[in-house]
């Protein structure tokens, strides 16, 4: 792609306004920068867009969110002529545009004569996800760049189902898109004459009304709730997003009376002033709610990140000081929890299924087998899950979806969203920490009963980041390296099994033998130790860097930790190339 020739293009070109050429004027002596913003389009990747914000091919703004639009129209209308009329439906998070990329998707939409119907204010993604199937609509787009730095926004596609774009239409989506050569093949309505014309229309409350009711009916044991809630007090954050009003009215609305919201982080602000960036996952976005906490003598912590999806949870830990649980820790808790909860009603048999992640925790696989439950397992990203649970209704409803969960702080207990949801995840957790409130623990003690009972299994993610243009050959390049010269151990531990999705092949080292994954073809490469650890690389999906997820399980909490640091070392050392 010839960066300059398109830079001049975007400065000139009637299509752009004059903010655009403004800002574009603005590095006219920095080549750096618009080589970095031109020298090629922003991906559409299997899960929609990603990127900074700014003027430029490679960057998020009006243009290249038109641009995807514009690609989704052509494949609705190429679908079928009634799926023009079912429509999509559109949410957004409290990132800078966000707003602005939602109104501006509903309006190509409406060019093309495809329904839109957008919310009116932010909303998180599992009521997107909810909404979709709720109004009947063929697709959905949520403008959110999840828990990425203030910098980025992003936009997300759906499908009918509620889960995100699946294989293979993901890649024919993304073919559409990408045959938008020129911003003048670009659709747009007036906004004013497309509300007339039945084809811009804003989503009511009764679908707020009807998400939450679905989120209030996740509960297991209400009457845990109202005993324990008199003496249990709930710090939440938001982190300036999408969570606080649908979490604040499921936390009350289930019966707990004591929720403290941190008030410096309680309304939207696209700034994100008090976080280097929302993660629920870094400990360092805790820091106001741990002081409230404090301050409150919470039992809880929970923090959603800005498009509420995904969500961190603090509890008490040794000594009464407060413990950020992982992804992982989190859910194994649900599913102990779940399980026993259904259990305990003869809710449980062989045809439930709890569903996670090739790179999740094996907790759960012990877990699910002690209940009479089948375990599952998907690649990485919860369409995934969603897929599982799309082919368990096309099987006539046989097998039932319990739960399911990815390591990256993502939960769903229900069937009427088809993405992690952090509403109905809060209220899990909170009514799972107050039932074991009753019996004297806290969510830490729960867990070091958990490790007890099943074994002591400890996770962590490594990683190496390669940022800038050439970041994306270089993972390509450890990932042939990987494969032509794979490992044979790690730690001192042999490999005997290597699993390589991108080829749908599992060789067993020992045996020689090989067999087909049964999964969808992905860039990830997975390593069986024979002590029963493991370790994982992937190339991220969203960020610049691979990741490497490793996993032991110890005779004790100690043996475990040593193991897993020993793991963590191995593999990085063998990742980087050392």
């Amino acid at each position: 792609m010839d960066y300059m020739r398109n830079y001049n293009d975007w400065l000139t070109g009637e299509h752009f306004d004059d903010d655009t050429r403004r800002e574009l004027a603005g590095i006219a002596d920095d080549g750096k920068e618009i080589r970095e913003r031109f020298y090629k389009s922003l991906e559409f990747g299997t899960g929609g867009l990603r990127g900074i914000i700014g003027a430029g091919t490679n960057r998020m703004n009006i243009y290249t969110v038109r641009r995807a639009t514009q690609g989704l129209s052509n494949y609705i209308l190429k679908s079928g002529s009634e799926n023009a009329a079912k429509g999509v439906v559109i949410a957004f998070d409290s990132r800078r545009y966000s707003a602005e990329f939602a109104r501006q998707s509903a309006l190509v939409l409406a060019g093309n004569g495809i329904k839109a119907y957008i919310f009116p204010s932010l909303r998180p993604t599992p009521e997107l996800s909810f909404a979709i199937r709720s109004l009947g609509c063929v697709s959905g787009i949520v403008i959110t760049a999840s828990h990425n730095p203030r910098e980025y926004n992003g936009y997300k596609c759906y499908w009918e189902d509620g889960a995100q774009i699946p294989f293979p239409r993901d890649a024919e989506v993304t073919a559409e898109v990408e045959s938008v050569k020129d911003y003048s093949m670009i659709r747009l309505a007036d906004e004013d004459e497309a509300a007339a014309a039945g084809l811009y229309n804003v989503v009511g409350e009764d679908v707020d009304d009807a998400f939450l009711a679905e989120v209030a009916a996740a509960s297991l044991n209400p009457d845990a709730i109202r005993e324990a809630a008199p003496d249990f007090r709930i710090v939440y954050t938001p982190l300036y997003g999408a969570g606080s009003v649908p979490v604040q009215r499921a936390l009350r609305g289930a019966g707990f009376t004591n929720v403290y919201a941190v008030p410096e982080q309680e309304f939207p602000d696209p700034d994100f002033p008090t976080v280097s960036y929302p993660n629920p996952e870094d400990p360092k976005a805790f820091r106001l709610a741990l002081a409230l906490a404090d301050e409150k003598n919470a039992d809880l912590v929970l923090a959603t990140d800005p498009d509420c999806d995904r969500v961190g949870v603090v509890t008490r830990g040794e000594g009464g000081k407060y413990f950020l649980l992982s992804g992982n820790m989190t859910g194994a808790l649900l599913t102990e929890y779940i399980l026993s909860q259904k259990a305990a009603r003869g809710g449980i048999d062989g045809d439930s299924v709890v569903i996670s992640t090739i790179v999740s925790t094996k907790l759960t696989r012990a877990i699910a087998e002690f209940y009479g439950a089948q375990y599952m397992e998907t690649l990485t990203g919860f369409k995934y899950i969603g897929e599982k649970i799309k082919e368990f209704e096309r099987g006539g409803g046989k097998l039932k979806f319990v739960f399911g969960f990815e390591e990256s702080y993502g939960y769903l207990p229900g069937t009427y969203a088809r993405d992690k949801d952090a509403v109905a995840a809060c209220l899990l957790v909170a009514e799972m920490a107050a039932y074991y409130k009753l019996r004297g623990m806290t969510l830490f003690g729960a867990l070091t009963a958990l490790y007890e009972k099943y074994g002591f299994y400890r996770e962590a993610i490594e990683s190496v980041t390669l940022p800038g243009i050439d970041g994306i050959d270089r993972m390509r390049a450890i990932m042939e390296r990987l494969r032509a010269n794979p490992p044979r151990e790690a730690a001192g531990i042999a490999v005997v099994r290597v699993s390589d999705y991108k080829t749908s092949s599992a060789a067993d080292l020992l045996t020689g033998v090989s067999a087909p994954t049964g999964l969808p073809v992905s860039d990830v490469l997975l390593y069986d130790l024979a002590d029963g650890g493991w370790f994982c690389v992937r190339p991220s999906g969203t960020e610049p860097k691979i990741k490497i997820y490793c996993a032991v399980k110890g005779a004790s909490a100690e043996d475990a930790e040593t193991k897993l640091s020993a793991l963590g070392k191995a593999a990085s050392s063998i990742v980087g190339g050392e």
